[in-house]
């Protein structure tokens, strides 16, 4: 990820659902250059009292010109959300970026996209790549239908909401899924322990290969996101002993 930050300034904010807030960025993006990733993000630094807190959000769009980001918020609770929230046109923020791994593969037979609300966004700028007519189911774990955002594509967009917060949810729901033949390519992020368990799904029990998996816990619950990567290297270690004991 590039090193040098950029100073960016609110231009507008709209509300897309209760838990969602769009903002769009434009200021001194000089060298922002996305490249073939669908899933690209920026480290967003936050003034809090004397400090900086950073927070990673995923690029909804990039124009050239204007910066759009998604931000899911929980009321008072964290600093972007809260910060998003309270927006006004004129605001400055700086960020670093952007960085990214996974864009849909044009060799893939079908695709599969699962996640939560905070991974809406890398999962819209990605389904505008699926091939025309490739078939792409997309499941998505809310906590009521005000999560719900409308999601298109190229592809063959099959759409399925859940609702509720159990860790097994979409685990469950994949296992129901009519698997479709052919070679699927998967973007699997989003709450830690919910990952793990589609994570422990696909390659175990649907026995697909790594490469044909891109992988993440975005947060986890309770913790800051400090504390989650003081926590990712022991969940790095667990989601690879749920693999050695299957």
């Amino acid at each position: 990820m590039p090193r040098t930050p950029h100073t960016v300034h609110v231009e507008a904010v709209q509300r897309l659902t209760p838990r969602m807030v769009r903002i769009v960025f434009t200021g001194e993006l000089t060298g922002f250059a996305p490249g073939e990733f669908t899933d690209h993000y920026v480290k967003l630094q936050f003034p809090v009292g004397d400090r900086t807190r950073v927070r990673t959000y995923t690029v909804r769009e990039w124009d050239g010109e204007r910066l759009t980001i998604d931000f899911v918020v929980h009321g008072d609770e964290g600093v972007a959300g809260p910060w998003a929230l309270a927006a006004q046109p004129g605001e400055s923020l700086q960020l670093m970026g952007p960085g990214g791994a996974y864009a849909p593969s044009p060799d893939a037979d079908w695709h599969l996209m699962v996640g939560d609300p905070s991974v809406v966004p890398a999962i819209s700028a990605s389904l505008a790549r699926v091939p025309a007519g490739r078939l792409v189911h997309v499941l998505l774990q809310g906590d009521g239908p005000e999560d719900e955002q409308p999601l298109s594509s190229p592809g063959d967009l099959r759409v399925q909401w859940l609702h509720g917060d159990g860790d097994e949810l979409l685990a469950d729901a994949l296992r129901a899924l009519e698997w479709p033949a052919g070679e699927v390519h998967a973007f699997v992020h989003g709450e830690a322990s919910s990952v793990r368990a589609v994570r422990r799904h696909l390659l175990s029990e649907r026995e697909l290969p790594r490469e044909a998996v891109s992988i993440s816990g975005y947060w986890k619950r309770t913790r800051t996101e400090e504390g989650w990567r003081e926590d990712k290297p022991e969940w790095n270690r667990l989601v690879e002993a749920d693999l050695s004991a299957a």
